[in-house]
């Protein structure tokens, strides 16, 4: 495998960056799908692309050959995310070495989700790791740049307590994580309030902004209700009653747009997009917004 060079994570000066995020298909259908996709984000020059991992590291071997293989046949940037829930201490550094022999050099610290979602309790494990500011350390032990997750509209087991997802983000930085992802959103005064805060606190830590195209309406309100994401009422009346996915995927465009726009206007550090393995969406919004 070719060496992969870390993303770079500074380009806090200048042209904001552009980073793609994917998920390892279930088949071969899902598998062209995702290669299509890829294909013509590539054309964007991306500064670097993600890996998801499944609830419950359920695709832990997916996303470690797909991530290789994007860096190996695109030589872009690469991250595989990797998530503590299930696994013991040596079971994590297994991972993180077979990911090292594959080539990444970069990895998303998470601490993921219990399969049961993001709402069910978390049960600590006595053998394993428990939360992602220890996993950012075992990462760093073992040579990798990691980066983590940041929440805009709260981390959705704090319960509302901001000061503690602020606390949390800081801890991971001091622990070694060079840069933050953040779930999606759709208030940008939101992002800058996690981001102030964290500017208070002394953080240097660049916050990602993850934007989501909405391509699917029961997709968005399932995965907003999950990671606790409210979704502005003007956003919700202006799906309501529409079933052509055409104009839902129209219409998400444009909310994403003028969502993106706020975001470069007021400095966004860079922008983050939750492809589901699709490319249209994404690629309409970088271009109008004109990133690329």
């Amino acid at each position: 495998m070719s060496s992969m060079l870390a993303p770079d994570t500074s380009r806090i000066k200048g042209e904001p960056t552009f980073s793609l995020e994917f998920f390892p298909p279930k088949d071969e259908a899902g598998e062209a799908r995702l290669w299509s996709a890829m294909s013509e984000l590539h054309e964007l020059r991306p500064d670097f692309v993600s890996v998801t991992y499944g609830a419950g590291g359920s695709t832990r071997d997916r996303t470690a050959r797909i991530t290789s293989e994007i860096t190996e046949r695109t030589g872009l940037p690469t991250i595989a995310h990797l998530t503590c829930v299930g696994s013991t201490r040596e079971e994590i550094i297994t991972v993180l070495r077979q990911y090292k022999d594959a080539g990444i050099t970069t990895v998303l610290a998470l601490r993921g989700d219990p399969k049961e979602g993001p709402r069910a309790p978390w049960i600590d494990n006595p053998t394993g790791i428990n939360h992602a500011d220890e996993l950012v350390s075992l990462a760093r032990e073992e040579g990798f740049s990691v980066g983590v997750a940041a929440f805009p509209d709260g981390h959705p087991s704090s319960r509302g307590n901001f000061e503690q997802d602020i606390d949390v983000l800081i801890e991971k930085e001091r622990r070694g994580a060079s840069f933050a992802t953040t779930q999606f959103f759709f208030s940008a005064d939101r992002y800058f309030t996690l981001v102030d805060s964290l500017r208070k606190r002394g953080s240097h830590l660049p916050i990602y902004a993850g934007i989501l195209p909405i391509t699917n309406v029961k997709q968005l309100h399932r995965s907003a209700e999950l990671q606790g994401t409210p979704i502005p009422h003007h956003i919700q009346t202006l799906f309501d009653g529409i079933d052509d996915p055409i104009e839902i995927r129209r219409r998400g465009i444009d909310v994403a747009i003028k969502l993106c726009e706020e975001l470069l206007q007021r400095g966004v550090p860079g922008l983050h997009f939750f492809t589901m393995n699709s490319a249209y969406s994404t690629r309409e919004i970088v271009s109008r917004i004109g990133l690329r």
